[in-house]
């Protein structure tokens, strides 16, 4: 179930947070410039280590979402950096996907969460229609989740319950956005890609069992 007021709390600390914009904009060009690196995952570790690691992608992706006021975009970031995967060109493609072209619908801490697992769980040599099946029940499984502890499925309806309170779609027009950014939209829309990150990385972890 939903535990709204636990949302609200944490929406009031990421408006208020003091982001560090210096660091998030330095790994942001180290990425640009050198590619996102890559990692050789060990099971025994990450199974160690999964709370530091839940915690860091949660950050990561609340970070990235502030400066690049684009939650699909924060959240496949946070996940590719952590587990070695993807490219700056995917991020770079993910430009469109915030409530599905500013329309209000699938929240990009989904979208950007499905990316990741196409490519963490997805096969190398297609068609493999076992791994593919297995990568789409994990997408259904972890959507479910998703909506347990945001609330909703739709941009639209997270920005009504849990964000700002009220119906704004900031995407719709430019006095929506302006009002979108003065009530702390983007910093409060942290949110949704953090909670995201941290039932993927989850869920890509427990999957090395």
């Amino acid at each position: 179930m939903t535990d709204y007021a636990a949302l609200k709390k944490k929406v009031d600390e990421l408006a208020a947070r003091v982001w560090d914009v210096p660091a998030i904009e330095a790994r942001v060009k180290a990425f640009t410039e050198k590619g996102i690196p890559r990692k050789k995952l060990d099971p025994k570790k990450l199974l160690a280590d999964k709370e530091k690691i839940l915690d860091r992608v949660q950050l990561r992706a609340e970070e990235y979402n502030f400066y690049f006021k684009n939650c699909a975009q924060g959240t496949a970031l946070s996940l590719m950096e952590e587990f070695g995967q993807g490219s700056m060109e995917i991020i770079k493609a993910l430009t469109p996907f915030p409530g599905i072209g500013g329309t209000g619908e699938i929240c990009g801490g989904i979208t950007g969460t499905l990316i990741n697992f196409g490519l963490f769980f997805g096969p190398d040599k297609p068609p493999d229609f076992e791994k593919m099946n297995k990568t789409i029940m994990t997408a259904q499984k972890f959507m479910a989740y998703f909506e347990d502890a945001v609330g909703h499925l739709y941009c639209s309806d997270i920005i009504e319950t849990v964000i700002l309170g009220k119906r704004l779609n900031p995407g719709e027009s430019e006095a929506a956005m302006i009002t979108f950014t003065g009530e702390k939209g983007f910093e409060k829309c942290g949110l949704p890609p953090g909670l995201g990150c941290r039932l993927a990385a989850g869920f890509m972890i427990d999957s090395m069992k």
